[in-house]
């Protein structure tokens, strides 16, 4: 990201205090929930009041996203149903995630945050897939320029090595959600 960053300058405006792509509700991968949950655990060591507002952002995010929440009897893997997960992602947009300090506008947890929230800017490719830059960036940018920052976030497929040792099959999906990463137990309220 560094990279990019040096090459996009002034077109890749995220930054501390921009936090619209933190009000988006979006999939994370098993490796981004256990990285979630590694902060957390740290974060309540080293500073429990933080922890204790995450926690509580967590669990009230977790009780607004239960209307439609499209998820397997574990009550955190989220099913494979395109048209109901779209349907439950734009009836959720907007909701800020649990991590982002409302009174900072910072990411509490932003040394474990998701590989979507640590390459957000940028256009993308993933294989096949290519993805738009976020619109606030690259405003008046010439199309050439936003091209030459696309980047792939895992080209040596380091996440998915780290799936894989988990016991994660390349083509098993078990996404979560933010907000059902940290929680202690989806079907309660976390205490």
């Amino acid at each position: 990201m560094a990279d990019v960053a040096g090459r996009a300058g002034a077109w890749l405006v995220c930054g501390p205090g921009c936090t619209r792509c933190c009000h988006t509700l979006f999939p994370i991968t098993p490796l981004d929930a256990r990285r979630l949950q590694r902060g957390l655990a740290e974060t309540r060591r080293d500073d429990p009041h933080r922890a204790r507002g995450i926690e509580a952002r967590a669990r009230d995010a977790a009780k607004t996203l239960t209307d439609g929440l499209p998820v397997g009897s574990d009550g955190r893997r989220l099913v494979q149903d395109e048209a109901r997960l779209d349907a439950f992602f734009q009836r959720h947009d907007g909701l800020a995630c649990p991590v982002l300090n409302p009174a900072t506008g910072r990411c509490d947890l932003y040394a474990w945050r998701p590989i979507a929230c640590r390459t957000y800017g940028p256009p993308l490719r993933f294989a096949d897939e290519r993805t738009e830059a976020c619109d606030l960036c690259f405003d008046g940018a010439p199309p050439e320029a936003v091209e030459g920052c696309r980047i792939d976030p895992d080209p040596d497929g380091l996440e998915q090595a780290l799936l894989l040792r988990m016991g994660i099959e390349e083509d098993a999906t078990w996404d979560t959600l933010i907000a059902l990463a940290l929680i202690a137990d989806p079907a309660s309220d976390g205490r």
